[in-house]
């Protein structure tokens, strides 16, 4: 049977490469190759229906195959989502998998209590991170600190490389950038310019190596 592997594509490409990674891993260790990707570049907020995931779970898959994500905060933003995607699954027989979380959600009530509290777990989660950053930005004002594009942007980039595990925390969690910045206390652009700058830096590393 096949097996299908969903990617949320986002601008940062290290983040794309641990999806996959983290995937292959899985799939390499299950016997479940080879594996056919799904990548989609539109913003999870979305109705799964509305994204690459939306034909692939509906259409695409038939039964008894393997569709495979890298963890349950890639299946949707909401828990609700990802409950109707299983419930999906389960009607059409199909195998979905938790690459990080090592599960199958195979539609037994076990596998559904599972993916209720994960979800549940990765969506209260981001909402306290928008509640920290609501709160941090309504200190800063109160204050009277500037809340737009602040001074001297490179040295600003530079101050986030002691942020850098924490960035690939909240990526990896499926935050947006617009958030990560606000938590970072950073603009927006300058999150951009470090991604990219890493990008380089990981692109140049491996050059060296080839």
């Amino acid at each position: 049977m096949p097996t299908y592997a969903y990617l949320r594509v986002s601008t940062d490409r290290q983040d794309v490469d641990n999806q996959r990674y983290g995937i292959l891993e899985y799939a390499n260790t299950h016997g479940l190759t080879p594996v056919q990707f799904v990548q989609d570049a539109i913003s999870g907020r979305l109705a799964w229906r509305d994204r690459a995931i939306g034909p692939l779970l509906t259409v695409t898959a038939t039964a008894g195959d393997v569709v495979i994500f890298a963890e349950i905060s890639r299946m949707a933003r909401s828990t609700l989502q990802v409950l109707e995607m299983l419930e999906i699954g389960m009607e059409r027989a199909l195998h979905i998998h938790i690459a990080k979380q090592r599960m199958i959600l195979d539609g037994s009530l076990h596998s559904r209590i599972a993916a209720t509290v994960l979800g549940l777990a990765a969506e209260i989660e981001r909402e306290l991170i928008a509640a920290r950053t609501r709160e941090a930005l309504a200190k800063r004002k109160a204050e009277g600190k500037a809340l737009g594009r602040p001074r001297g942007a490179k040295n600003a980039r530079l101050k986030l490389d002691a942020h850098t595990d924490a960035i690939q925390r909240y990526l990896d969690k499926g935050l947006s950038k617009r958030s990560i910045a606000k938590l970072l206390e950073c603009a927006e652009s300058t999150l951009y310019d470090w991604l990219a700058r890493r990008r380089r830096g990981s692109s140049a590393a491996a050059a060296s190596r080839s």
